[in-house]
């Protein structure tokens, strides 16, 4: 599809409001969004890239112009492209993620998934091709990757100014134990840890994030309140406590993600909702401003 035929899609879609792919609802939503806001934590499934070899059937509708149509109703410009959790964890295996970055351009950065048998030219080509983190995610049955590999990845990629990413239970954080203090480069959590409710704050890996935070190389993504809502929408008011607690502890330090387009949920969500409990997270502008554009410019280095 050219450029004209995806504008021209993009256009059409916002005079109508019709539903972007994997994502329901259609309105904006109801707080002003600044601009080059960045949606920290989103996958592409592109057919040209199938699983190596295949895992599961590839999500449709999840392509770089169906995200586009996301990115005009809800406000974002720029995006963090992460290499889907079940893809296998070679090198050829994130090429769907550079397509994707190199696609959006300078407005993205991508986060790969990775093995120890990665070389350091591999490392350097996704690199070059816009990666700035590499992601574990060992909640899944599946995980690539093993916590062994996690300290000697995370010196690899350090000296490339990288960071490290974890999709892990709460409990799971709470077990890897001073694993957190060897690790060299900053430290994502994804999902906001994964806490579980009703336990939220009161959970011992809460209080752990917390202390990591404090030590200033730690970051929290306020994505995916679905994950363990036990009241769920439109309000996800039990996990308001939680997302208030991370923006009281480290506003500098929070990353917003919408985890479009929403893999393992059969019942898509509204995106626009979902952002727009970041407002009674984050209730001043200011405090919206940092999370979704200064704290992305610095951990992946836009301009």
């Amino acid at each position: 599809m050219t450029a004209v035929t995806i504008e021209a899609a993009l256009r059409a879609q916002e005079s109508r409001r019709d539903p972007v792919p994997n994502s329901s609802g259609t309105e904006a939503p109801k707080f002003r969004v600044p601009a080059d806001a960045c949606d920290c934590h989103h996958h592409i499934y592109d057919a040209r890239f199938p699983f190596t070899p295949p895992a599961a059937p590839l999500l449709p509708g999840a392509r770089v112009m169906d995200y586009r149509l996301l990115q005009r109703r809800i406000g974002t410009t720029r995006n963090i492209v992460v290499t889907p959790a079940p893809y296998p964890a070679s090198f050829s295996d994130n090429l769907v993620t550079l397509d994707a970055v190199g696609q959006f351009g300078t407005s993205a950065r991508g986060v790969a998934i990775v093995s120890p048998a990665i070389t350091d030219a591999e490392l350097k080509a996704l690199g070059d091709g816009g990666i700035r983190g590499i992601r574990f995610s060992l909640a899944l049955k599946n995980a690539a990757t093993a916590m062994d590999d996690i300290e000697p990845l995370s010196r690899r990629v350090d000296a490339l100014g990288w960071h490290v990413q974890f999709n892990m239970t709460a409990d799971q954080i709470v077990r890897a134990g001073d694993l957190w203090k060897r690790i060299p480069c900053p430290i994502v959590f994804d999902h906001m840890g994964h806490m579980p409710q009703p336990v939220g704050i009161n959970h011992p890996a809460f209080k752990l994030i917390r202390r990591l935070l404090d030590k200033g190389k730690t970051w929290v993504k306020l994505s995916v309140t679905y994950d363990s809502s036990k009241v769920g929408p439109p309000t996800y008011s039990d996990l308001n406590e939680v997302g208030q607690a991370y923006v009281r502890a480290a506003p500098e330090r929070m990353l917003w993600g919408s985890n479009w387009p929403h893999p393992n949920e059969t019942n898509k969500p509204d995106d626009a909702l979902l952002f727009d409990l970041l407002a009674g997270w984050a209730p001043h502008e200011a405090t919206r401003y940092r999370i979704l554009v200064k704290n992305p410019e610095k951990l992946y280095g836009f301009a």
